[in-house]
């Protein structure tokens, strides 16, 4: 995956926000992640380093509520915001920039998850359809446990899929189209 910031960037960016109000880091975690339309959540780890380096520099303020420390710009940061309003103008075109190619990766991704389960199930319904028996007649011998299996792998790979967090929901509802559309399939055979 592609950078989000270029370097310094993020620095600028979180100045950016705090200039419009205070804001708890975890609310700043949240508004990156809208900014990306949740393409890109930043972790704590990115987030609270780069907002102790603003500190100690002068350029915000925290005050702690509880469990929650809260963050102000100061004087300082407001002037160096103010001073690099053209700054801002280029980071704004590069994180639209950046969103763009995130959105492009993910749409990607999810051709070729969709693409390759779209193959998988349409293996499973042809080995279905070899199978099949009239209706009424009892499964046994070699077809019947060939069906077994062919039907429990689509069952596994098709949970493994859905249930993984990195599937999109792009993804699972791909998923669950074919599904629905094998399953019908299989009732036309009836």
């Amino acid at each position: 995956m592609a950078p989000v910031f270029a370097h310094g960037q993020l620095r600028l960016y979180l100045l950016s926000l705090l200039n419009e109000g205070p804001r708890h880091g975890y609310e700043i975690m949240r508004d990156l992640e809208q900014r990306f339309n949740g393409l890109y959540t930043p972790s704590a780890g990115t987030v609270y380093p780069r907002l102790a380096k603003l500190e100690e520099e002068g350029l915000v303020s925290r005050s702690d509520d509880g469990r929650k420390a809260t963050y102000t710009i100061t004087a300082a940061g407001r002037d160096e915001v103010a001073r690099r309003q053209l700054d801002l103008g280029d980071l704004q075109s590069d994180l639209d920039r950046s969103a763009s190619q995130l959105a492009e990766e993910v749409r990607s991704r999810v051709k070729g998850e969709a693409a390759d389960l779209r193959a998988e199930l349409k293996a499973a319904a042809r080995e279905a359809r070899r199978v099949a028996r009239p209706a009424g007649e009892p499964m046994s011998g070699r077809a019947g446990s060939e069906f077994e299996r062919q039907i429990n792998e689509l069952r596994s790979s098709a949970r493994k899929l859905v249930r993984s967090r990195r599937t999109s929901e792009a993804v699972r509802a791909e998923a669950l189209r074919i599904v629905r559309e094998a399953q019908q399939r299989i009732d036309d055979l009836s």
